[in-house]
């Protein structure tokens, strides 16, 4: 008997590092220390007003000993469709995983999720004998990536390819493939990520995306960074069942709308001089123009421009990508105000998307929040971001 339709939006993000075990060994070496399990479960429910999370290293043995000690100890539950929930908030275990066989011309991280912690064990255990390290994340498999796909599949878990335009470690990074049908089998796929430097209009350039839903994460390698990006998922429960009918678009569930940073704000949209960071038009120059260099990193929009259809797109229904400003990028608001701010108004989703503008500015300098109402609105001025380098905003005149 098909379950009722009592759908409701939740807050999604699915890419969150695990920068430290509870014993303080490192699992994302790139991560903050302060991203243990417990502070992020924290921070995503009671300061970023998230539903739903992808902890994408819980492959890892010291993760999975927590998550099972925390299970027996009444902390967490498992859902009856897939999911952990903790104090409220549903935690789907995931990982990343680098592969790089002999179809791969450069190593791509993809992002696998399981339904439950007994489904996760079974993963670890045939990871450990793939990857050289299975206490670290984002570890080398190595193997087929279409075995890995077979196995994931096989378990009942999902298969992403992460950030799928950045210039290293990414599907169509560094210029080497141009097509997903090069690397990974097409039909075993669920849905690809973005990354920071993209966004739907961006990715709608390439036809063989068609078939995909979009998911915006915000791939935090530390607290703050949580919820940067995400998405709104029509969902009857925060399940990993549910959360899987939404990428599916089955039943009426589906991604009410993504979440992200405007792509001028990530670390990759510009094409920059590798050796000092300045703009580099290598279609028309050889060297850069301010140091001479000749080395340059591609920048997610001059790639994507390489790599879009050219024949006739088909017209392809997608949720409205919606450009918000992290509270981190507003200049002038630091770690006392959003303090203020939270005590106030609570998770920053209300910050950002609800806060009425009277009593923002009873809470905080008009300046600032002038510039929270105009990031709202997409009325900030932003400087574009390249090769490693965040963009950032500059003032509160449109952007042109």
């Amino acid at each position: 008997m098909q379950q009722e339709n009592n759908l409701r939006p939740f807050f999604a993000d699915m890419h969150i590092h695990i920068g430290a075990s509870r014993t303080g060994k490192p699992i994302k070496i790139t991560g903050s220390r302060t991203l243990t399990l417990s502070n992020i479960l924290y921070e995503a429910k009671y300061k970023k007003g998230m539903d739903i999370i992808g902890i994408i290293d819980c492959h890892a043995p010291e993760v999975l000993e927590e998550l099972n000690e925390m299970k027996n100890a009444g902390k967490i539950t498992e859902h009856t469709g897939g999911g952990l929930i903790a104090d409220g908030i549903t935690l789907i275990p995931g990982t990343e995983i680098e592969i790089n066989d002999e179809n791969c011309l450069g190593p791509i991280h993809v992002l696998v999720y399981m339904p439950n912690l007994k489904k996760m064990e079974a993963l670890s255990t045939w990871l450990s004998a793939r990857v050289k390290n299975i206490h670290l994340s984002s570890q080398r498999m190595y193997g087929s990536a279409k075995e890995l796909q077979h196995f994931i599949k096989k378990l009942g878990g999902l298969f992403i390819p992460a950030h799928i335009f950045t210039p290293f470690k990414s599907l169509y990074g560094k210029g080497v493939h141009t097509s997903i049908y090069e690397v990974l089998e097409p039909e075993l796929i669920d849905a690809v990520e973005l990354g920071l430097s993209a966004n739907t209009e961006m990715a709608n350039l390439l036809s063989e995306l068609s078939s995909y839903p979009f998911l915006s994460n915000s791939d935090a390698h530390s607290l703050e960074k949580i919820a940067r990006e995400y998405q709104m998922v029509a969902l009857n429960e925060p399940s990993f069942e549910e959360f899987r009918m939404a990428l599916q678009d089955e039943n009426e569930r589906g991604i009410i709308a993504n979440y992200g940073l405007n792509p001028y704000l990530g670390k990759y949209y510009n094409s920059v001089c590798e050796k000092c960071l300045d703009t580099f038009d290598y279609k028309n120059v050889k060297t850069c123009k301010r140091c001479g260099s000749r080395k340059f990193i591609k920048g997610v929009h001059d790639r994507i421009q390489e790599l879009k259809s050219h024949e006739k797109q088909k017209s392809v229904k997608r949720p409205p990508y919606i450009h918000q400003i992290p509270l981190e990028f507003i200049p002038g608001l630091g770690p006392k105000t959003l303090m203020k701010l939270r005590e106030r108004f609570g998770t920053d989703m209300d910050i950002i998307h609800a806060a009425p503008p009277d009593q923002l500015k009873m809470i905080i300098r008009p300046a600032i929040a002038d510039h929270i109402l105009s990031a709202r609105s997409g009325k900030l001025s932003i400087q574009m971001g390249g090769g490693g380098t965040y963009g950032k905003v500059v003032s509160n005149k449109p952007i042109k």
